[in-house]
């Protein structure tokens, strides 16, 4: 078994992210959100295939991750580590980099369903939420899947969630879904389902009668707050 020596290791890495449109696409991922292969084309300004090239010489690098949902593939940094050390590149540089802007509708951006889970800014901060309190941990019988801890079980049957119920059913428990304006993850599955059902039967969101937008009310606002220490 061939052992890389340390040094050799860092000349590989450094050699990865040296090369220029490869730094671009590394430096538009540091913001810890995901994009699509043809996204990151633009950025680096390279073709579809030498994007998809590139992209597989930093994912063997280790620099980034791949997930696969639906007919996309977004990357993403695969750590803090490698986050942190573009950090201190573009320090050395003197080069600070433009923060990502969507350019979804604000309405749409902080709350709305995605297929019959929620979706937007709301979504992702209560998933972030979920794996801070522990509440979810990764699954290893599914990809980017997630199931409940014993905390998280408690939690769900406060809100009147039958967690046998949703775990029953045909389809994936609960997962990470990339959140097409965040580009970040909320969660999916059953448990998705079943979180969006609690929200508006409890009058947390109210659904636009003739579109996908949900309004967060203030009720909803301090309910969460209280709940899931959601702040804002």
């Amino acid at each position: 078994m061939n052992v890389d020596h340390p040094d050799e290791a860092v000349s590989r890495i450094a050699a990865a992210i040296g090369e220029p449109a490869r730094a671009r696409m590394l430096y538009c991922l540091a913001d810890g959100r995901a994009r699509t292969s043809t996204e990151l084309g633009v950025v680096g300004r390279v073709s579809a295939s030498t994007a998809s090239a590139h992209l597989n010489r930093l994912k063997a690098e280790r620099l980034v991750n791949v997930f696969a949902q639906g007919k996309h593939r977004y990357y993403s940094l695969s750590g803090t580590s490698v986050a942190d050390a573009l950090e201190a590149l573009s320090v050395v540089a003197g080069h600070p980099h433009r923060a990502f802007a969507p350019n979804t509708p604000i309405r749409l951006r902080a709350a709305r369903t995605c297929y019959d889970h929620m979706a937007g800014s709301v979504a992702v901060r209560l998933h972030d939420r979920f794996v801070a309190l522990k509440w979810v941990t990764p699954d290893p019988a599914g990809e980017h899947a997630y199931d409940l801890t014993g905390a998280g079980v408690k939690a769900c049957a406060s809100l009147g969630i039958d967690v046998d119920a949703a775990r029953a059913l045909r389809r994936r428990f609960a997962f990470a879904c990339v959140d097409w304006s965040e580009r970040r993850p909320h969660i999916g599955g059953a448990l998705g389902a079943a979180l969006l059902r609690v929200a508006l039967k409890r009058r947390w969101v109210v659904q636009d009668l003739d579109g996908r937008a949900l309004t967060v009310t203030s009720y909803g606002r301090r309910e969460m707050a209280v709940r899931f220490g959601l702040k804002g």
